[in-house]
């Protein structure tokens, strides 16, 4: 499988989803408050919670579609 320019430099990729998580491409390294690791090789992804009504935080578990979260943050707005 060809890799994106994105892996072939490493570069980690966050995208935020109107009303959604903030989706993480790896390879990233998440690190809890009390130190454990979550590792994201490169290509793969998490969902990051961004409502805060997940019971799976820091991971989305789509708890913002019941909740009625409504976010849809542009780059270069404001």
């Amino acid at each position: 499988m060809e890799r994106s320019p994105r892996e072939e430099l490493g570069l980690v990729e966050i995208k935020v989803r109107d009303g959604g998580p903030y989706k993480v491409t790896g390879p990233v390294r998440l690190v809890d408050a009390r130190g454990d690791e979550f590792t994201v090789p490169a290509g793969d992804s998490i969902a990051l919670c961004r409502c805060g009504r997940s019971a799976a935080k820091p991971f989305c578990d789509a708890s913002h579609r019941a909740a009625g979260f409504d976010a849809c943050e542009r780059a270069g707005d404001g």
